[in-house]
């Protein structure tokens, strides 16, 4: 499989790399070294010493955590075009979570000495990065007020609105999350439990927000769930 076009235009899409030319694009390439994952193949553990940079060129990563009690909670998906594990091999911290490719996935490596001479050489992309690692934080910050303040069929809601612009495309039923997607999966992402899932995504089908099969969500009425995700 030629990857190379995958990978270049991957980059392309990637805000850390924005504005850079083709020829930076073709230098940054040759510092770094492409893998091509397997479905539900783990890319790294959580614990290991964090060494790689990552960018997902096609496919999707699942990030996951494990809390003191042993439940795996999902923390995000990262698509095409985006970073994961800056800050940890920035730190010279292990990896704070667990990888596993959700399809089959190519990502492009970069280890740290590598990722550095590009910062020196290119230091807008240092820019670009620390923008990126705000709106994660951002993000994770807008998540905890929701576990805190919000009842849990509007997190359940949020979850899946979030995963719909990370992964979803438009079909003449609605728009299809295009990754395989449990009701557990979506318990872990949400922090709630299957029951309540289940029980939540049932009410939804009987009001047509939704369709759901075998791991496959089908937003049938976005406008809906955005609605009571904002006013429950």
């Amino acid at each position: 499989m030629n990857t190379f076009p995958n990978i270049f235009e991957s980059i392309h899409k990637s805000d850390i790399f924005k504005d850079l030319t083709s020829q930076q694009f073709a230098d940054l390439l040759k510092k770094g070294r492409n893998i091509t994952l397997q479905p539900k193949s783990i890319l790294f553990h959580q614990g290991d010493v964090a060494i790689n940079f990552i960018l997902v060129n096609q496919g999707r990563l699942k990030l996951t955590k494990l809390n003191e009690q042993g439940k795996e909670i999902i923390l995000r998906y990262i698509g095409a075009g985006e970073l994961t594990a800056a800050v940890a091999v920035l730190k010279n911290w292990n990896y704070p979570a667990t990888a596993e490719s959700v399809e089959e996935t190519d990502v492009t490596v970069w280890d740290k000495p590598a990722m550095i001479q590009i910062m020196h050489q290119y230091p807008d992309i240092a820019i670009n990065l620390l923008n990126i690692i705000l709106e994660r934080i951002d993000d994770l910050q807008n998540r905890y007020l929701e576990v805190c303040t919000e009842h849990v069929d509007q997190r359940i809601a949020r979850s899946l609105l979030r995963i719909m612009r990370q992964a979803g495309s438009k079909t003449r039923s609605g728009i299809q999350i295009d990754i395989p997607l449990s009701r557990q999966n979506i318990a872990d992402y949400s922090g709630t439990t299957l029951y309540t899932v289940s029980r939540t995504l049932s009410a939804w089908e009987k009001k047509d927000w939704i369709k759901s099969g075998r791991e496959q969500i089908v937003i049938t009425n976005p406008h809906a769930l955005v609605q009571f995700a904002e006013n429950g």
